[in-house]
Protein backbone atom coordinates (compact mmCIF):
# COMPACT_ATOMS: atom_id res chain seq x y z
CA UNK A 1 0.00 0.00 0.00
CA UNK A 2 3.35 2.17 0.88
CA UNK A 3 3.74 2.08 -2.96
CA UNK A 4 0.48 3.60 -4.29
CA UNK A 5 0.27 6.08 -1.34
CA UNK A 6 3.78 7.02 -3.04
CA UNK A 7 2.67 6.86 -6.63
CA UNK A 8 -0.48 9.36 -5.42
CA UNK A 9 1.86 12.13 -4.29
CA UNK A 10 4.34 11.86 -6.75
CA UNK A 11 1.21 12.37 -9.27
CA UNK A 12 0.45 14.92 -6.61
CA UNK A 13 4.07 16.22 -7.05
CA UNK A 14 3.18 16.46 -10.94
CA UNK A 15 0.42 18.60 -11.23
CA UNK A 16 1.64 20.89 -8.95
CA UNK A 17 4.60 21.42 -11.71
CA UNK A 18 2.20 21.37 -14.45
CA UNK A 19 -0.94 23.48 -12.67
CA UNK A 20 1.04 26.31 -10.92
CA UNK A 21 -0.55 28.44 -8.30
CA UNK A 22 -3.64 26.22 -7.82
CA UNK A 23 -2.18 23.83 -4.94
CA UNK A 24 -6.12 23.49 -3.61
CA UNK A 25 -7.77 22.28 -6.42
CA UNK A 26 -5.27 19.72 -7.21
CA UNK A 27 -5.09 18.47 -3.67
CA UNK A 28 -8.79 18.75 -3.68
CA UNK A 29 -9.19 16.87 -7.00
CA UNK A 30 -6.98 14.10 -5.56
CA UNK A 31 -9.52 14.29 -2.54
CA UNK A 32 -12.66 13.20 -4.96
CA UNK A 33 -10.28 11.05 -6.75
CA UNK A 34 -10.10 9.19 -3.39
CA UNK A 35 -13.52 9.86 -1.77
CA UNK A 36 -15.50 8.66 -5.11
CA UNK A 37 -17.08 11.86 -5.44
CA UNK A 38 -17.51 14.57 -7.62
CA UNK A 39 -16.16 18.11 -7.77
CA UNK A 40 -17.70 21.94 -8.32
CA UNK A 41 -15.14 24.60 -9.01
CA UNK A 42 -16.26 28.02 -9.20
CA UNK A 43 -13.62 30.71 -10.52
CA UNK A 44 -12.52 33.19 -13.52
CA UNK A 45 -11.56 32.13 -16.65
CA UNK A 46 -7.86 31.10 -17.41
CA UNK A 47 -7.36 29.87 -13.62
CA UNK A 48 -6.61 25.89 -15.13
CA UNK A 49 -9.64 24.23 -14.41
CA UNK A 50 -9.81 22.84 -17.42
CA UNK A 51 -6.11 21.57 -17.85
CA UNK A 52 -5.96 20.20 -13.83
CA UNK A 53 -8.35 17.35 -15.06
CA UNK A 54 -7.46 16.89 -18.34
CA UNK A 55 -3.71 16.17 -16.79
CA UNK A 56 -5.02 14.18 -14.44
CA UNK A 57 -6.73 11.92 -17.02
CA UNK A 58 -3.16 11.92 -18.69
CA UNK A 59 -1.90 10.16 -15.57
CA UNK A 60 -5.11 7.47 -14.48
CA UNK A 61 -5.91 4.48 -16.32
CA UNK A 62 -9.46 5.36 -18.29
CA UNK A 63 -10.75 8.26 -20.54
CA UNK A 64 -11.35 11.86 -20.40
CA UNK A 65 -14.30 13.89 -21.91
CA UNK A 66 -15.02 17.27 -21.85
CA UNK A 67 -18.64 18.91 -22.15
CA UNK A 68 -18.91 22.65 -23.27
CA UNK A 69 -22.73 23.31 -21.52
CA UNK A 70 -24.46 25.59 -23.41
CA UNK A 71 -28.40 26.49 -23.29
CA UNK A 72 -29.54 24.91 -26.28
CA UNK A 73 -27.59 21.49 -25.00
CA UNK A 74 -30.41 18.86 -24.55
CA UNK A 75 -30.27 15.65 -22.20
CA UNK A 76 -29.26 13.10 -24.70
CA UNK A 77 -26.40 14.89 -25.66
CA UNK A 78 -24.90 13.73 -22.56
CA UNK A 79 -26.71 10.36 -21.97
CA UNK A 80 -26.87 9.15 -25.66
CA UNK A 81 -29.55 8.51 -27.32
CA UNK A 82 -31.20 5.21 -30.08
CA UNK A 83 -29.82 5.28 -33.33
CA UNK A 84 -31.56 2.95 -35.74
CA UNK A 85 -29.30 0.77 -38.24
CA UNK A 86 -30.65 0.17 -40.99
CA UNK A 87 -28.89 -2.34 -41.91
CA UNK A 88 -29.72 -4.17 -38.64
CA UNK A 89 -33.25 -2.93 -38.71
CA UNK A 90 -33.23 -2.30 -35.36
CA UNK A 91 -31.89 0.45 -33.03
CA UNK A 92 -28.52 0.72 -31.39
CA UNK A 93 -27.88 2.42 -28.17
CA UNK A 94 -24.84 5.24 -29.03
CA UNK A 95 -23.29 6.11 -25.56
CA UNK A 96 -22.89 9.70 -25.06
CA UNK A 97 -19.97 11.95 -23.13
CA UNK A 98 -21.17 10.27 -19.53
CA UNK A 99 -19.45 7.19 -20.46
CA UNK A 100 -16.36 8.04 -19.79
CA UNK A 101 -14.31 8.33 -16.46
CA UNK A 102 -13.44 11.72 -15.96
CA UNK A 103 -16.22 14.35 -17.53
CA UNK A 104 -15.29 18.03 -17.03
CA UNK A 105 -18.74 19.86 -17.52
CA UNK A 106 -17.92 23.23 -18.24
CA UNK A 107 -19.76 25.87 -16.97
CA UNK A 108 -22.73 23.75 -15.97
CA UNK A 109 -25.00 26.67 -15.29
CA UNK A 110 -25.48 27.56 -18.41
CA UNK A 111 -27.34 24.50 -19.54
CA UNK A 112 -31.31 24.47 -18.77
CA UNK A 113 -32.58 22.30 -15.41
CA UNK A 114 -33.54 19.30 -17.72
CA UNK A 115 -29.98 18.68 -18.68
CA UNK A 116 -28.39 19.84 -15.39
CA UNK A 117 -30.61 17.37 -13.63
CA UNK A 118 -29.73 14.39 -16.66
CA UNK A 119 -25.88 14.66 -15.48
CA UNK A 120 -26.72 15.15 -11.84
CA UNK A 121 -28.84 11.65 -12.01
CA UNK A 122 -25.69 10.25 -13.16
CA UNK A 123 -23.31 11.80 -10.54
CA UNK A 124 -25.43 10.23 -7.69
CA UNK A 125 -26.72 6.81 -9.53
CA UNK A 126 -23.71 5.91 -11.18
CA UNK A 127 -26.32 4.48 -13.94
CA UNK A 128 -28.04 5.93 -17.30
CA UNK A 129 -31.60 5.04 -18.05
CA UNK A 130 -32.52 5.29 -21.85
CA UNK A 131 -35.98 3.85 -22.90
CA UNK A 132 -36.38 0.96 -20.62
CA UNK A 133 -32.97 0.12 -20.32
CA UNK A 134 -30.66 0.94 -17.77
CA UNK A 135 -26.60 1.70 -18.34
CA UNK A 136 -24.20 1.26 -15.66
CA UNK A 137 -21.33 3.90 -15.78
CA UNK A 138 -17.59 3.10 -15.66
CA UNK A 139 -15.69 2.96 -12.87
CA UNK A 140 -13.91 5.43 -11.77
CA UNK A 141 -16.30 8.00 -12.13
CA UNK A 142 -15.73 11.47 -11.65
CA UNK A 143 -17.39 14.84 -12.51
CA UNK A 144 -16.19 18.29 -11.97
CA UNK A 145 -18.36 20.59 -13.11
CA UNK A 146 -17.32 24.58 -13.31
CA UNK A 147 -19.14 27.57 -12.99
CA UNK A 148 -18.24 31.43 -13.49
CA UNK A 149 -19.00 33.64 -11.13
CA UNK A 150 -18.54 36.60 -13.39
CA UNK A 151 -20.93 36.40 -15.85
CA UNK A 152 -24.71 35.58 -14.57
CA UNK A 153 -26.88 36.48 -17.53
CA UNK A 154 -27.85 33.78 -19.44
CA UNK A 155 -27.79 30.97 -16.76
CA UNK A 156 -29.89 28.72 -14.66
CA UNK A 157 -28.33 28.35 -11.23
CA UNK A 158 -28.38 25.06 -10.02
CA UNK A 159 -31.03 24.53 -7.53
CA UNK A 160 -29.99 23.91 -3.63
CA UNK A 161 -30.99 20.09 -3.47
CA UNK A 162 -28.77 19.56 -6.75
CA UNK A 163 -25.90 21.11 -5.48
CA UNK A 164 -25.32 18.06 -2.49
CA UNK A 165 -25.14 15.52 -5.16
CA UNK A 166 -21.53 17.40 -5.18
CA UNK A 167 -18.68 15.98 -2.84
CA UNK A 168 -16.93 19.34 -2.36
CA UNK A 169 -17.45 23.02 -4.43
CA UNK A 170 -14.15 24.63 -4.57
CA UNK A 171 -13.53 28.22 -4.83
CA UNK A 172 -9.94 29.02 -6.78
CA UNK A 173 -8.75 32.54 -7.03
CA UNK A 174 -5.79 34.04 -9.45
CA UNK A 175 -1.97 32.95 -8.51
CA UNK A 176 0.28 35.22 -7.02
CA UNK A 177 3.11 37.19 -8.87
CA UNK A 178 6.02 34.21 -8.69
CA UNK A 179 3.33 32.15 -9.95
CA UNK A 180 2.54 33.60 -12.56
CA UNK A 181 6.05 34.38 -13.70
CA UNK A 182 6.22 30.17 -13.27
CA UNK A 183 3.29 29.83 -14.98
CA UNK A 184 5.05 32.60 -18.08
CA UNK A 185 7.69 30.17 -17.76
CA UNK A 186 5.87 26.83 -18.32
CA UNK A 187 4.18 28.08 -21.35
CA UNK A 188 7.78 29.06 -23.05
CA UNK A 189 8.77 25.67 -22.11
CA UNK A 190 5.18 23.68 -24.00
CA UNK A 191 5.35 25.91 -27.10
CA UNK A 192 9.38 24.72 -27.52
CA UNK A 193 8.12 21.23 -26.72
CA UNK A 194 10.26 20.14 -23.81
CA UNK A 195 9.43 16.52 -23.29
CA UNK A 196 9.28 15.50 -19.56
CA UNK A 197 10.16 12.07 -17.80
CA UNK A 198 6.84 9.81 -18.05
CA UNK A 199 4.80 9.40 -14.84
CA UNK A 200 3.37 5.86 -14.91
CA UNK A 201 -0.51 5.77 -15.00
CA UNK A 202 -2.31 4.97 -12.16
CA UNK A 203 -4.62 1.95 -12.60
CA UNK A 204 -7.87 0.90 -11.79
CA UNK A 205 -6.81 -1.40 -9.51
CA UNK A 206 -4.47 0.92 -7.79
CA UNK A 207 -7.48 3.27 -7.27
CA UNK A 208 -9.48 0.79 -5.71
CA UNK A 209 -6.72 -0.24 -2.98
CA UNK A 210 -6.26 3.34 -2.43
CA UNK A 211 -9.81 4.05 -1.63
CA UNK A 212 -9.97 1.11 0.67
CA UNK A 213 -6.81 2.67 2.39
CA UNK A 214 -8.54 6.07 3.25
CA UNK A 215 -11.30 3.81 4.72
CA UNK A 216 -8.93 2.29 7.16
CA UNK A 217 -7.61 6.07 8.14
CA UNK A 218 -8.07 6.12 12.06
CA UNK A 219 -10.89 8.73 12.86
CA UNK A 220 -10.86 8.92 16.78
CA UNK A 221 -14.59 8.70 18.73
CA UNK A 222 -13.48 12.15 19.93
CA UNK A 223 -13.16 13.81 16.56
CA UNK A 224 -16.01 12.00 15.20
CA UNK A 225 -18.04 13.50 17.86
CA UNK A 226 -16.46 16.88 16.86
CA UNK A 227 -17.10 15.93 13.18
CA UNK A 228 -21.17 15.55 13.73
CA UNK A 229 -21.33 18.25 15.88
CA UNK A 230 -20.05 20.85 13.01
CA UNK A 231 -22.94 19.07 11.01
CA UNK A 232 -25.43 19.31 13.47
CA UNK A 233 -24.89 23.01 14.02
CA UNK A 234 -25.49 24.15 10.88
CA UNK A 235 -28.64 22.73 11.24
CA UNK A 236 -29.54 24.52 15.18
CA UNK A 237 -26.56 26.91 15.68
CA UNK A 238 -28.40 28.38 18.91
CA UNK A 239 -26.33 26.54 20.90
CA UNK A 240 -23.53 28.26 19.89
CA UNK A 241 -24.76 32.01 19.63
CA UNK A 242 -28.38 33.13 18.95
CA UNK A 243 -26.36 35.80 16.34
CA UNK A 244 -26.39 32.19 14.29
CA UNK A 245 -29.52 31.48 14.29
CA UNK A 246 -31.08 34.04 12.41
CA UNK A 247 -28.56 33.17 9.83
CA UNK A 248 -29.45 29.52 8.55
CA UNK A 249 -32.66 28.47 7.04
CA UNK A 250 -31.82 25.04 6.03
CA UNK A 251 -28.35 23.30 7.52
CA UNK A 252 -26.35 20.77 5.66
CA UNK A 253 -27.75 16.92 5.16
CA UNK A 254 -25.83 13.97 6.22
CA UNK A 255 -24.32 14.01 3.02
CA UNK A 256 -22.36 16.42 4.22
CA UNK A 257 -21.57 14.08 7.59
CA UNK A 258 -20.59 11.27 5.14
CA UNK A 259 -18.48 13.96 2.88
CA UNK A 260 -16.59 15.28 5.76
CA UNK A 261 -15.55 12.15 7.03
CA UNK A 262 -14.58 11.11 4.04
CA UNK A 263 -12.61 13.99 2.89
CA UNK A 264 -10.79 14.14 6.08
CA UNK A 265 -9.54 10.74 5.91
CA UNK A 266 -8.51 11.09 2.19
CA UNK A 267 -6.46 14.32 3.34
CA UNK A 268 -4.48 12.62 6.20
CA UNK A 269 -3.82 9.47 3.70
CA UNK A 270 -2.83 11.81 1.34
CA UNK A 271 -0.43 13.41 3.44
CA UNK A 272 1.26 10.46 4.46
CA UNK A 273 -1.06 10.17 8.02
CA UNK A 274 -2.69 7.05 9.09
CA UNK A 275 -4.99 9.30 11.56
CA UNK A 276 -7.31 11.85 10.68
CA UNK A 277 -6.34 15.44 12.57
CA UNK A 278 -9.07 18.30 13.86
CA UNK A 279 -7.19 20.12 11.16
CA UNK A 280 -7.77 17.84 8.45
CA UNK A 281 -11.95 18.34 9.57
CA UNK A 282 -11.67 22.18 9.78
CA UNK A 283 -9.46 22.75 6.13
CA UNK A 284 -12.39 20.55 4.20
CA UNK A 285 -15.50 22.39 6.60
CA UNK A 286 -15.54 25.11 3.68
CA UNK A 287 -15.42 23.38 0.77
CA UNK A 288 -17.98 20.57 2.40
CA UNK A 289 -20.62 22.99 3.74
CA UNK A 290 -20.02 25.97 1.58
CA UNK A 291 -22.87 24.57 -1.15
CA UNK A 292 -25.07 22.51 1.41
CA UNK A 293 -26.16 25.72 3.47
CA UNK A 294 -28.89 28.14 2.61
CA UNK A 295 -29.23 31.48 4.34
CA UNK A 296 -32.07 33.58 5.47
CA UNK A 297 -33.10 36.72 3.73
CA UNK A 298 -32.05 38.66 6.41
CA UNK A 299 -28.37 37.60 6.78
CA UNK A 300 -27.65 37.87 3.02
CA UNK A 301 -29.08 41.37 3.22
CA UNK A 302 -26.60 42.01 5.98
CA UNK A 303 -23.79 40.65 3.37
CA UNK A 304 -23.19 37.28 5.20
CA UNK A 305 -21.59 34.58 3.83
CA UNK A 306 -21.87 30.46 4.32
CA UNK A 307 -17.82 31.16 4.55
CA UNK A 308 -18.23 33.43 7.61
CA UNK A 309 -20.65 31.77 8.98
CA UNK A 310 -18.61 28.41 8.84
CA UNK A 311 -15.97 30.30 10.37
CA UNK A 312 -18.36 31.25 13.37
CA UNK A 313 -18.82 27.78 14.29
CA UNK A 314 -15.13 26.72 13.42
CA UNK A 315 -13.94 28.76 16.21
CA UNK A 316 -17.07 28.56 18.84
CA UNK A 317 -17.15 24.74 18.49
CA UNK A 318 -14.70 22.96 21.55
CA UNK A 319 -12.03 21.60 19.94
CA UNK A 320 -11.30 17.63 21.33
Amino acid sequence: METIQQHLVQLSQRLDQQIIGQPLLIERLLIALLADGHLLVEGAPGLAKTRAIRLLGDHLEGSFHRIQFTPDLLPADLTGTEIYRPQQGQFEFQQGPLFHNLVLADEINRAPAKVQSALLEAMAERQITVGQTTYPLKEPFLVMATQNPIEQEGTYPLPEAQLDRFLLHVMIDYPNAEAERQILQLARREAAHVPEAPLEQLTRSQLKQARAAVLDVYLADALEEYLLQIILATRDPRAYGDDLAGWIQYGASPRATIALDRCARSRAWLQGRDFVTPEDIQNLAYDVLRHRILLTYEAEAQGITVDQFVRQLLQRIPIP
